[in-house]
């Protein structure tokens, strides 16, 4: 089955207390908004809207929402305040169907193609090398075969931070060091794996270089070369996303996404943040799907994004 199976209770718990903090932000604010209030007029609207931008939503997907809100209010007339909470659930899930490309596959689905190849990028400090091994974990755990590429070999420590990952996922490491032809790396990897019959394959790259340029022609170079060991990889570029740093996460996927064709996203720490409406705004204004999502520091805590678990989540009652 698809990522959209009936979640495990012990997953649902775990989601529901990572959203915590945006739920209770969202909803104490929605409550003052509507209080002696019967029905949905221009007042509450821009208290809504008031609302969203300050969740992270973001202001052109808040603007979507709204207009989709007020049109609904005009059309059934009878719509009060206390059919408000319904209408936006209702249409934030509306919208992460519609930008959703496809039902990704969770961590036990068989895969189409393998070696399956996952290239991570983002900026550094955003959980880039932490979510690199939950994952390695997670499909392991499923019962894959894993191997990790070090090709992030332009800052200090990173190769050692994701040998510790590795350590713990239980997986294997191609390295070179830090200082390393990153392409060389990956390119080794990929041989590697290949010659073990390895089902997932993981490469970090560098989460900044000197400019955009550089960026660009580092990981285009990553590509070409992975390209002459495993034809179309890789399959996946998933990018990763601080929750927590709301409008800076939209920036840095716009820079992202300028830079490279970017596939998925990955969005992490939303356990330690009130701005958990970050990921509607960017699956909205990016048209790329969230794949993954971080809910605490322990290397089970990353899940596959099931977008009606975290709309119930979101809006679930206290």
């Amino acid at each position: 089955m698809g990522v959209f199976k009936i979640f495990s209770k012990e997953k649902k718990e775990k989601l529901d207390e990572g959203l915590d903090k945006t739920r209770t932000s969202v909803f104490s604010k929605l409550s003052k908004a509507i209080v002696g209030k019967s029905k949905v007029d221009d007042e509450v609207l821009d208290d809504l809207e008031e609302i969203l931008v300050t969740s992270d939503v973001g202001v052109e997907t808040t603007l979507k929402i709204i207009e989709r809100i007020e049109e609904r209010v005009a059309r059934d007339k009878y719509l009060g305040t206390a059919e408000l909470n319904n209408m936006l659930k209702e249409e934030i899930a509306s919208l992460l169907q519609e930008n959703a490309k496809s039902e990704l596959p969770d961590f036990e689905a068989s895969l189409e193609k393998t070696p399956y190849v996952i290239m991570v990028v983002g900026v550094n400090g955003v959980g880039k090398t932490t979510t690199i091994g939950k994952l390695a974990y997670q499909f392991k755990k499923a019962g894959k075969s894993v191997m990790l590429g070090a090709s992030d070999t332009f800052r200090a420590a990173a190769v050692e931070q994701l040998q510790i990952w590795a350590d713990r996922a239980g997986v294997p490491m191609v390295t070179q060091g830090m200082g390393a032809d990153p392409a060389s790396v990956a390119f080794e990897t990929m041989q590697e794996a290949v010659n073990k019959n390895v089902d997932i394959i993981i490469v970090d790259t560098a989460g900044r270089l000197h400019n955009k340029i550089n960026l660009m022609n580092e990981l285009s170079k990553i590509k070409r070369v992975m390209q002459k060991v495993i034809p179309n990889a890789p399959h996946d570029v998933l990018l990763i996303l601080d929750a927590s740093t709301g409008q800076n996460a939209i920036e840095q996927a716009r820079q992202f996404t300028n830079t490279t064709e970017v596939t998925s996203l990955a969005l992490t720490k939303l356990d330690g943040t009130a701005k958990g409406g970050v990921a509607i705004g960017i699956s909205d204004q990016f048209k790329i799907p969230v794949k993954y999502i971080g809910i605490g520091e322990k290397i089970e805590d990353l899940q596959v994004f099931n977008r009606d678990e975290f709309v119930d989540s979101l809006f679930q009652s206290s």
